[in-house]
C-alpha cells in the first residue's frame, strides 16, 4: 500500500507538527510529546482531557479547542501515550478545578493513563476519569462483549466538556459519564483491514468480495465475515444488533453517529446514514442529534461504525448541540 509519508519511525511526529501548523490559531504542544493542548483555556473549570494510541484522526487532536478537549495525549500508531506524557498532558490542562480524563478501554491505555492519574494525584493534582466501553461486539468464539472503548468516545468527551463549561465539579462529572457511557453503544463493519505504516502484513485478512463485522479501531478482526452485500443490509444487520442492547421503545431519543474508519468515501456513509433513517423510522425512533463523517478512524481501514446514545436527560442533548471550536467536531 502506498503512503504518503517520509519514513514511518517519524510520521507520527511529522503528523503532530503538521496538524498543529495548520490549526495554529487554537492548538499548541509541547515539544517532543504527543501532548495537544488548546490556547484558550477556561480558568476555574474542570479540564477533559483524552487520548491513546495514533492511527484514529481526528481523534482524539480534532476534539481538543473551546467547548470540548483541553488537551489530548497521542502516543504511536495503535499503541497509547506513556504515563509520563499523560502526567505532562494533565499538569498543562489544568485550570484550577480539577482534570477529569476519558479513557478508552483498552488494556494498555487504561493502565496508563491510571498510572499518570495516580502520579498526578501523589503530585497534588485533583484528577478524576471515566472508562469508555461502547463497543458491543463479541468473540467469535466465546461470544463474550468486547467493550472496547471506540466511536462513542466522542460523545462521552462532547457532553463531560459542556458540562464542565456549565461548571459541573469532578464528583458530578464522574456521575454522569458513568450515566453517559451506560447508555452509548457502538458496532462497526470493515471492508477492507488497516495498513498500518512500517509494518508488512495486515492485521486480519480479507478478500475482496468479503466484509468483517465487530472489527476493532486497532485493526483486531471482526466476530463474522461473510460475503459484500448492500448498504441497507449492512443496516439492518447493525441497527438490530445495536436495538438489542438498548430494548428501545417507540418514541425513544437516540443520538446517532455513522463514522467513517478512515479508507471510506462521504458518499458511502450518506447511502449508510440513508438506510439507517429509514429502518429507524420504522421503528419510531426519534434520532434528535446526529454526526456523519470521520470521527474515529482506524488508519485507512475500509469501513464504518454506528454509534447510538440514549438521551436520558434533556441537558445531554443541549450539551451535544453546545458550540465548540475544533477541527473535527
Amino acid at each position: 500500500m502506498k503512503k504518503i509519508m517520509n519514513h514511518p519511525a517519524q510520521i507520527v511526529s511529522q503528523m503532530l507538527s503538521g496538524l498543529l501548523y495548520a490549526n495554529e490559531e487554537r492548538l499548541a504542544g509541547i515539544q517532543d510529546t504527543g501532548v495537544v493542548y488548546r490556547k484558550k483555556n477556561s480558568p476555574g473549570k474542570v479540564a477533559i482531557v483524552s487520548g491513546g494510541g495514533s492511527g484514529h484522526e481526528p481523534a482524539h487532536t480534532g476534539f481538543v479547542g473551546e467547548g470540548m478537549l483541553a488537551a489530548c495525549i497521542c502516543g504511536p500508531i495503535f499503541v497509547p501515550p506513556t504515563p509520563e506524557e499523560i502526567l505532562q498532558g494533565i499538569q498543562i490542562a489544568d485550570q484550577g478545578a480539577g482534570v477529569f480524563l476519558v479513557i478508552k478501554n483498552f488494556e494498555k491505555d487504561v493502565s496508563n493513563f491510571l498510572a499518570a492519574k495516580e502520579q498526578a494525584l501523589e503530585a497534588g493534582y485533583q484528577v478524576e476519569h471515566v472508562i469508555v466501553n461502547d463497543d458491543c461486539s463479541i468473540e467469535e468464539h466465546t461470544f463474550k462483549k468486547r467493550r472496547r472503548g471506540v466511536a462513542g468516545t466522542v460523545f462521552v468527551q462532547k457532553i463531560l466538556a459542556a458540562a464542565a463549561e456549565a461548571g459541573y465539579s469532578l464528583s458530578k462529572l464522574k456521575e454522569l459519564g458513568q450515566k453517559v457511557v451506560m447508555a452509548t453503544n457502538t458496532l462497526g463493519v470493515a471492508l477492507s483491514p488497516s495498513v498500518v505504516p512500517g509494518e508488512n502484513t495486515l492485521r486480519f485478512q480479507l478478500a475482496e468480495n468479503e466484509i468483517s463485522f465487530g472489527i476493532g479501531i486497532h485493526g483486531e478482526p471482526g466476530y463474522r465475515t461473510e460475503p459484500l452485500h448492500s448498504s441497507e443490509r449492512l443496516a439492518i444487520e447493525l441497527v438490530n444488533k445495536l436495538k438489542s442492547q438498548f430494548n428501545w421503545q417507540k418514541g425513544d431519543q437516540f443520538a446517532m453517529m455513522v463514522n467513517g474508519l478512515g479508507g471510506t468515501p462521504l458518499m458511502e456513509l450518506f447511502v449508510f446514514s440513508n438506510d439507517v433513517r429509514r429502518l429507524l423510522a420504522l421503528e419510531g425512533i426519534n434520532i434528535s442529534f446526529k454526526k456523519v463523517g470521520n470521527f474515529m478512524t482506524s488508519n485507512d481501514m475500509a469501513g464504518l461504525s454506528l454509534t447510538f446514545l440514549k438521551i436520558a436527560e434533556p441537558e445531554w442533548l443541549d450539551w451535544l448541540k453546545a458550540p465548540a471550536d475544533t477541527y473535527a467536531w
